[in-house]
């Protein structure tokens, strides 16, 4: 099949391998690759910053388990998106980030924009490679992806010189002109003719050779290794009096909506008291005889058993110490480094923690003699959602967040979806509002980034164009991609965003006044939020009181459903709900 330029060769390899959506933000340099890619049915989606760019292709990797694609001009576009793909890397996200580049001939020599971008994207990705050849375009893509989503999933750079995307004879007349020997007479002039004439032969003619691709990792001995480690870990389960499955991110790596339903009904089946983490938020759905919430770390102190899945032992377990001295660890991870971390388990499964749960469930049958250990746990629960009611009640002089959460979960529909970008207030609303099912929660992961909001919610809204997507913001947050709201209208999308606005950086302000007694730098406007997101074509709603809450939120819904994006900005007054809870 013969292609007008190099852009076209890689829209038709990304179509080929079911990409359906690249996330941009246009330059010239990367053109040929948005108008290629376009052409082969793939949509084209242009947001206001690059990094947004990045969140969304990470979304969407998360929510369909494809690789996602991000395509950003050269330079300032390439270092705009660092950050995002370091979020993605840490949270084991399978991106493919496509960055163009000055011309191959022109590299180190001033030109535009020219930067040493592989030494930067080096550290964060799989694989940075910078393409040479024409020939070597659909070749690279194919591997890049392959890459992306092999093993333990994460980001790879792709750089495209700009000399390689546009037509054979285009670049020809760019070269001479350029180069100033279109008539040259002199020696050194024809030699830089000839110079130029035989890179062009060798960037558009040279056959593919393939050199420096890394392979696709053979895993099989590890899934050998695991099967023989099953009957130990089952065994383990049928032992146990007081068991616990934790589920972390890494479970539902790779997994489309439909393997995450079986993973859920394996988890069902199984069993197992279970808390839920990171992605594995929402797996078991709004409720689930065996999910737990609160009070995960008696519980583990407790327990005879606890299976982690997808869950390195950092911070969030206590750096491998969370867990009773009695307590068997088994542990299943893609990564040798995070099975390991802090800590070495009893039993060590290099696996897919996902497989992992499936086998045993398969392998089970479900269930033990663990009514006691339940009542125990079901005490706690509902003890903590007790006193959550109970707060949100508190009378506040403008809107109690609690109160407004607890009602949010009440008006949130059984599809929706939940994007959180934020401190104090998005983590307050994982303690009351319920993801409703599987992939239907997305937080930054491990990394804890700000500004991922914007480009999720963009992601997730193209994934599931008739669900609700809920961006929770706080009103910090909410600055670094409120413009998001601006690709939304143009796009076509509709996600309603809540902005808790209290005027603060409050999950820093709370401890650094207390014990540092200075509030530098964490005091912010209650600004008016709901007419930014109007000034960008978005519908804007205001809420003071408590009186306006059902009517806002009805509203939202209503003006989501017609297709319009919605923010409501949420004056709260601030609290001591999470007092003591920085995290550093």
């Amino acid at each position: 099949m013969s292609f007008e330029h190099g852009g076209a060769i890689i829209g038709d390899r990304l179509a080929k391998h079911g990409v359906e959506f690249v996330f941009t933000l246009c330059g010239g340099h990367i053109s040929p690759i948005l108008t290629g890619a376009k052409g082969r049915g793939i949509r084209i989606v242009d947001v206001r910053d690059e990094a947004n760019a990045v969140f969304a292709a990470d979304a969407v990797a998360r929510m369909t388990g494809k690789v996602g694609v991000a395509a950003v001009t050269a330079g300032p576009g390439v270092t705009n998106t660092i950050t995002a793909i370091k979020n993605a890397q840490m949270a084991q996200s399978p991106v493919l980030l496509i960055g163009g580049a000055a011309a191959t001939v022109l590299k180190g020599r001033g030109s535009l924009q020219d930067i040493d971008q592989i030494s930067l994207l080096e550290p964060i990705t799989k694989w940075a490679v910078s393409c040479k050849t024409v020939a070597e375009l659909g070749p690279t893509i194919d591997r890049a992806l392959a890459l992306a989503a092999d093993g333990v999933p994460g980001p790879v750079f792709v750089e495209v010189p700009i000399d390689l995307l546009y037509p054979e004879e285009l670049v020809r007349q760019w070269f001479m002109k350029e180069s100033g020997v279109e008539n040259a007479k002199g020696l050194s002039g024809r030699a830089m003719k000839l110079y130029l004439q035989g890179h062009l032969l060798r960037q558009f003619h040279a056959p593919h050779i393939p050199i420096g691709m890394p392979k696709v990792a053979d895993t099989t001995a590890d899934e050998l290794l695991a099967h023989v480690q099953l009957p130990e870990v089952l065994e383990a389960v049928r032992k146990a009096k007081r068991p616990v499955l934790i589920v972390g991110s890494q479970a539902l790596v790779n997994f489309d909506p439909a393997r995450a339903e079986k993973l859920a009904a394996a988890i069902n089946d199984l069993g197992i008291p279970t808390f839920l983490g990171g992605m594995g938020r929402g797996l078991l759905g709004r409720t689930s005889d065996v999910q737990f919430r609160h009070a995960r770390g008696k519980a583990l102190k407790e327990a005879d058993l606890a299976i982690v899945a997808g869950f390195p032992f950092d911070f969030r377990l206590g750096y491998g110490r969370s867990f009773g001295k009695k307590t068997r660890v088994i542990s299943a991870n893609l990564s040798a480094e995070d099975l390991r971390k802090n800590r070495k388990p009893d039993v060590g499964l290099l696996m897919h923690p996902g497989e992992l749960i499936l086998q045993l469930s398969a392998a089970h049958g479900g269930g033990g003699d663990w009514d006691g250990w339940f009542d125990t746990l079901r005490v706690r629960e509902q003890a903590r959602d007790a006193e959550i009611a109970e707060q949100a009640t508190e009378k506040t002089e403008l809107v109690n967040s609690l109160h407004f959460l607890s009602r949010l979960e009440e008006k949130m529909s059984d599809d929706a979806v939940m994007v959180v970008d934020g401190g104090d207030f998005v983590a307050t609303a994982a303690y009351i509002v319920r993801p409703r099912g599987p992939l239907s929660w997305l937080d930054p992961g491990v990394f804890g980034t700000l500004g991922v909001g914007g480009g999720f919610a963009v992601g997730a809204a193209l994934c599931r164009p008739d669900a609700e997507v809920w961006l929770i913001y706080g009103d910090g947050s909410s600055a670094y991609s409120l413009a998001e709201f601006d690709t939304c209208v143009r796009h076509g999308l509709a996600p309603i965003a809540v902005i808790g606005t209290d005027g603060a950086w409050a999950q820093i302000a709370r401890d650094q006044v207390e014990i540092l007694n200075d509030s530098v730098a964490t005091t912010l406007l209650r600004s008016d939020y709901h007419k930014v997101a109007q000034g960008y074509g978005a519908e804007g709603i205001l809420v003071t009181k408590h009186s306006q809450i059902d009517k806002a939120l009805d509203k939202a819904k209503a003006l989501s459903k017609a297709g319009r994006p919605v923010v409501i900005n949420v004056h709260i007054t601030g609290n001591e709900f999470r007092k003591g809870s920085i995290s550093m």
